[in-house]
């Protein structure tokens, strides 16, 4: 049998010229390990990162298999046609592609939608044979075969490994792409398998990428308690409602879990309303579920969504003022991002609020472009408050008073050490993701 290989790629957002790669974005992508794991052993494997290095497009292969988010879409289907243009069939796959396929299969051979676990081998063996389909529909759910991060060998990431403990979520709001393509039903991995993964890693800091590791609070203490004699420390994402229960807190604490990404969007419940988040906890219990949290020895990574039709210039004064009394470890201030698939980009574009409905493929579109029109002000002025509000929090004074206060919830100092390491870098990315642009100046690294 012919040994053929694939090439897998993982597409940049952009990059401004002379500039390198933003520090802070160096994570293993955790899709390409799985789709290694599954490739057959008669297929050769190749990787290349092209947020980090160049990609060869002269590389002998038969195969270019590209993971694609709507951030990074323009910048997969440039790359995707300098192989084309040789003859090199090209498969695509991820969130983006699966909420539109059709756009996808306009710039590849063959598009996956969903999850790939079931599908993978079978894609390969179809391309071989020269009897693709067009579009192959994943379903949800996982595979017991672990990610295989051998591939990443030759990369230069953050020693910190990420995990899947669970797809999908259980609620429905409305921005969020992957509660679309769920149905709002969440999918638990098997305990022994992440326990297997954790171990097989060999790294002691861990990332649970999981939307909402929260969402079955029976699996989540089960998971605590196989987790609990590996001495990691872990961070995850989750819901402030998780305030509420003390035993669910402690086994948290004891399995090594010392940061929580929180979505709490807004502080209005209109806001709330309007993203379809009013399940989230009432505004005069936020703080009492804060401090229950950070009393627990776990820090709290604060994310907020602004854009919404009831924000206003007081909105960003009220949510710094917030981070700063509880002092979170991070902050992120971020504007809505018309997502393809979603309740709000659907509603945006039949309200005719969108003026280009397609502004992932925009060539003029940079990091920061507000792709719809906000009801309470201007488009500029609401990514202005954005950007100030990052700055504001991660400002010298910020982290010193933050970082002051984090020791009050006794961390290790290795924990300490990353706080101080990370935000520095967060306040430079502040100003580096600043006017990125998608897709374009990528294909010389300054030396």
């Amino acid at each position: 049998m012919k040994r053929r290989k694939v090439t897998f790629i993982m597409p940049a957002i952009g990059k401004k010229p002379g500039v390198k790669y933003i520090a802070t974005w160096k994570m293993e992508p955790l899709p390409i390990a799985q789709l290694a794991a599954l490739t057959p052993p008669e297929w050769e494997r190749e990787f290349f990162d092209d947020r980090i290095e160049l990609v060869d497009y002269e590389t002998e292969t038969d195969l270019v298999a590209i993971s694609v988010e709507t951030y990074t879409a323009r910048r997969a289907y440039a790359i995707a046609a300098r192989f084309r243009q040789r003859g090199i069939p090209v498969v695509m796959g991820g969130y983006h592609p699966t909420h539109l396929p059709e756009e996808a299969a306009q710039h590849a051979d063959c598009v996956v939608t969903g999850n790939a676990e079931t599908l993978w081998p079978r894609v390969l063996s179809d391309l071989a044979a020269g009897r693709a389909q067009r579009i192959y529909r994943g379903a949800p759910g996982f595979n017991s075969t672990l990610p295989d991060r051998s591939i990443f060998t030759d990369k230069k990431y953050l020693d910190v490994g990420l995990v899947e403990t669970g797809r999908g979520c259980n609620y429905a709001c409305g921005f969020c792409n992957i509660a679309s393509y769920y149905q709002s039903t969440y999918y638990p991995r098997p305990v022994e398998q992440v326990i297997a993964d954790v171990r097989r890693s060999g790294k002691r800091f861990f990332f649970f990428v999981d939307d909402n590791i929260g969402a079955d609070p029976g699996y989540t203490l089960e998971l605590c308690r196989g987790l609990a004699g590996l001495n990691i420390i872990w961070a995850g994402q989750g819901t402030v409602n998780m305030g509420r229960d003390p035993e669910l807190l402690r086994w948290l604490r004891l399995s090594g879990c010392r940061l929580l990404l929180i979505g709490f969007e807004s502080l209005d419940r209109e806001n709330l309303k309007q993203m379809k988040k009013g399940w989230s906890a009432p505004r005069k219990e936020l703080d009492r579920l804060v401090r229950a949290i950070h009393q627990a020895g776990i820090s709290i990574y604060a994310t907020f969504l602004f854009g919404f039709d009831h924000d206003a210039p007081e909105t960003w004064a009220e949510a710094l003022a917030f981070t700063h009394r509880h002092a979170f470890f991070y902050a992120a201030f971020n504007h809505l991002l018309p997502l393809p698939g979603t309740p709000h980009f659907e509603q945006l574009v039949a309200d005719g609020r969108m003026p280009d409905p397609e502004w992932w493929l925009d060539p003029d579109y940079v990091y920061g472009d507000i792709a719809f029109e906000p009801a309470g002000m201007g488009a500029r002025e609401l990514s202005q408050h954005c950007v100030e509000a990052r700055r504001r929090f991660f400002s010298r004074g910020s982290i010193a008073a933050r970082g002051i206060r984090l020791l009050g919830r006794k961390p290790p100092l290795s924990f300490l050490s990353l706080y101080l390491m990370s935000n520095r870098l967060l306040a430079a990315e502040v100003e580096g993701k600043l006017s990125l642009p998608l897709g374009k100046g990528l294909d010389e690294l300054p030396k």
